[in-house]
């Protein structure tokens, strides 16, 4: 059996929520084009997101440990295709459009720049005066401006509720862009990824500190959260192995997921959603944990603060990234010259500061780390 576009559609209307985002519904594109003949709507941009250069960028991204740290650490990649695989678990079970929130997970990191959210601190402050930096307003920059792939328009021409999920990407770390729509909820998938991206994070940060030694085990076990699974694993944090660290971490991202799937139903059937209208009137948010787990993790974060991205080695790491970025910055600002023939043509056309600021939200940790020492190191050879 052929499954053309359609099918897919009449698929969606069959088997999800009504509550659910369908392809068949969506508000469109900003450019008028073609649908493909055997993917839906959602489905074509979460493959026009995968093929760019944003997306490939990010495995030399930070995630907590710069790249070169160790081989097993998460990047900005592996974090997103987790993320990714979190929300679409999420959404099948909630009946909701798993490609949409898969493009969603995919998108939402798409923005940020080298050295993770150091980096986005540095650019933020060096670009204050000209406009400031947010990594989900450069995401949607990248996917509506800076990649440029076909001949009809700048960007990906990606769906609206797509690009909604990317400005509405919202967590303790991320601030949801108040100029897209400002009084409405997304939809369920988009605030899915919201939270699949916060369980992803708790749990392979939490992974990444022990694997590096920034964190001990009879320390983790000191959080309420961390030392109920011990216990409930039996885990001795005094004979810990990488087959308690196995089973911790997968036994904390089973119990955030299922609690997230268990508490949103009842928010929705408490709430009487119906439908996609219903979802974006909803004066809260859905997606989320019960009150129990939610103050347990809300701990488990406070913890990851202070004792993993507070790291004096960390800080070390922050600092370097900062002196990197601000240099660089600074040395193209002043002598546009040294920047690549297009970043010059956008300097033209946009100022030198916001062109450099793009051109440097676009480097990898690697790339910066080797840009920095072509300008600054004279023994090193450009």
């Amino acid at each position: 059996m052929l499954m053309h576009r359609h099918r897919l559609e009449e698929a969606e209307r069959r088997t999800l929520a009504p509550y659910a985002a369908f392809a068949d519904a969506s508000r469109g594109r900003q450019h008028p084009e073609a649908e493909s003949a055997y993917r839906t709507a959602f489905q074509k941009d979460r493959d026009r997101v995968i093929h760019t250069s944003a997306f490939r960028r990010l495995e030399y991204k930070t995630q907590v440990f710069v790249n070169y740290e160790g081989d097993y650490y998460r990047t900005r990649l592996t974090h997103t295709l987790e993320v990714a695989q979190v929300a679409r678990s999420v959404a099948r079970a909630l009946g909701l459009n798993e490609d949409l929130a898969e493009t969603v997970a995919l998108a939402h990191d798409l923005g940020h720049p080298p050295f993770g959210h150091a980096g986005e601190h540095t650019l933020d402050r060096l670009a204050k005066e000209h406009g400031g930096f947010d990594h989900n307003r450069q995401s949607l920059r990248i996917v509506t401006e800076l990649e440029r792939r076909y001949p009809a328009f700048a960007g990906l021409n990606l769906t609206w509720e797509t690009l909604e999920g990317i400005m509405k990407h919202e967590t303790e770390y991320d601030v949801p862009d108040a100029r897209w729509d400002a009084e409405a909820r997304p939809s369920l998938e988009a605030q899915v990824v919201n939270v699949a991206d916060e369980l992803a994070y708790n749990a392979h940060d939490l992974d990444d500190g022990l694997r590096s030694g920034h964190l001990q085990p009879t320390q983790v076990a000191a959080v309420p959260v961390i030392g109920r699974l011990m216990h409930r694993l039996a885990i001795d944090p005094a004979r810990f192995d990488n087959r308690a660290r196995y089973a911790l971490v997968r036994d904390l991202l089973g119990e955030m997921i299922d609690d997230t799937i268990a508490h949103t139903h009842a928010a929705i059937e408490a709430a009487g959603i119906e439908s996609v209208d219903d979802v974006r009137a909803h004066p809260d948010i859905l997606v989320g944990h019960g009150p129990a787990l939610a103050a347990e993790l809300a701990a488990l974060k406070r913890f990851l603060y202070d004792e993993l991205y507070r790291h004096h080695r960390q800080i070390r790491m922050t600092r370097k990234a900062d002196h990197i970025l601000e240099r660089l910055y600074v040395a193209y600002v002043q002598r546009p010259e040294m920047l690549p023939p297009d970043v010059r043509r956008e300097a033209e056309r946009l100022g030198a500061e916001r062109a450099v600021v793009d051109y440097l939200a676009g480097m990898t940790d690697r790339y910066a780390t080797d840009e920095y020492r072509r300008l600054f190191d004279p023994t090193w050879l450009t």
